[in-house]
């Protein structure tokens, strides 16, 4: 009986480590993009690069930005193979979002942890305007 049970636990072990090391993995030259300051209404495309450093095709499945002014492009459910490298292109729309903006992008993907969170940031200058208006406006509050 202790054999059997020594051989069970043993190949249990090997299977979770057989399966550890068929693993997608995704490793991004950055994580977080800054835009730095920009002026409302600005090209706001930015592309996060990517390499699948596993063991196994990595397929990202899903890709959900935090806001609607975020748009994320991405490889949809197209396997990438170990080795290979892929793209998650963003546009976040500044044209309504004067100030600091601090947006996120969620990726669902086959990788150990399943869900990989990227960042972008961006100090957008308002509209001369728009900034009166909304001066004149705290202002008449005051």
């Amino acid at each position: 009986m202790k054999k059997i049970l020594t051989l069970m636990l043993l190949s249990l072990f090997l299977l979770n480590t057989n399966a550890q090391e068929r693993t997608a993995k995704i490793e991004f030259e950055s994580t977080v993009i800054d835009y730095g300051t920009i002026e409302k209404g600005s090209d706001g495309v930015r592309v996060f690069k990517f390499t699948n450093t596993g063991n196994a095709p990595l397929i990202v499945s899903k890709v959900k930005s935090s806001c609607g002014c975020t748009v994320p492009q991405y490889p949809k459910n197209t396997p990438i193979a170990p080795g290979a490298s892929g793209k998650i292109m963003v546009s976040f729309d500044s044209s309504n979002k004067p100030g600091m903006q601090q947006k996120s992008v969620t990726l669902s993907a086959n990788t150990a942890s399943g869900r990989e969170m990227l960042r972008i940031k961006s100090n957008v200058t308002p509209d001369p305007v728009k900034q009166q208006q909304r001066d004149a406006q705290a202002k008449a509050r005051q």
